[in-house]
């Protein structure tokens, strides 16, 4: 398949758990427009040590990635998907969206921002919610996917940035294998929906739902009808 490349920036660096779409239940959702803006580099110490993917359920298993593809939005079958996701995760805040019950929001648009500029918003700014981004990154799974790139905090919350980290998750739920033909289609949705609260399960249900207010935010055939647009064929 062909994907899309990106330029990125790489430093070394080591690499809770919030689950909330960015609208509540019922609120109308639309994709995202990408915006790339310079902004300053600084450290922060929260890039230290590595947690689950999603703390409040612990029997949720978290593959180990070595590497994902990068891609950035685009017309080939992965920048589509990644853009159903962005439908049931941000809406029209797209790449700049913060969740919507945090309180204290970040003083710029999060692609003006640097990593380490939101891991400090999010040490100055305890209990609330802090998904961020298209894909509505929580911290945990933040750290963790800029880890696994090798962005340190001086990275640029870009549009390509949180499209390549998002593809990390994507190679969790199995988008290898998918491609291959020896994931099905319900199953490889069923693994998109254990990562991202706002796609449901075919009872219409989140994977969370009730869990910190999560709730599915699109219909099982919607989520269905833009798989089958996407990849016809697939089993």
């Amino acid at each position: 398949m062909k994907r899309i490349a990106m330029m990125m920036v790489l430093a070394s660096s080591p690499a809770m758990g919030e689950m909330n779409s960015l609208f509540a239940s019922g609120q109308a959702r639309s994709g995202g427009e990408e915006q790339i803006v310079t902004a300053s580099a600084r450290p922060s110490s929260l890039f230290a040590g590595s947690s689950g993917l999603f703390a409040p359920r612990p029997d949720r298993a978290v593959p180990a990635v070595v590497r994902a593809p990068l891609a950035g939005t685009g017309d080939a079958p992965v920048d589509r998907l990644l853009s159903l996701i962005a439908q049931a995760e941000a809406g029209s805040a797209g790449y700049d969206a913060v969740q919507h019950g945090a309180r204290v929001r970040p003083g710029r648009p999060p692609t003006q921002m640097t990593l380490g500029e939101i891991f400090d918003w999010i040490a100055a700014t305890p209990g609330q919610p802090h998904a961020i981004g298209r894909y509505q990154f929580i911290p945990s799974t933040l750290r963790r996917v800029a880890q696994v790139r090798g962005f340190g905090p001086e990275t640029r919350f870009t549009a390509g940035v949180q499209d390549a980290l998002a593809l990390v998750l994507l190679e969790d739920a199995g988008l290898t294998r998918f491609e291959a033909g020896t994931l099905g289609r319900r199953q490889f949705m069923h693994n998109l929906a254990r990562i991202w609260a706002g796609l449901p399960l075919p009872n219409g249900r989140s994977y969370y739902e009730g869990h910190a207010g999560n709730s599915a935010t699109m219909s099982w055939t919607a989520f269905e009808g833009g798989m089958v647009r996407i990849w016809p064929a697939a089993g």
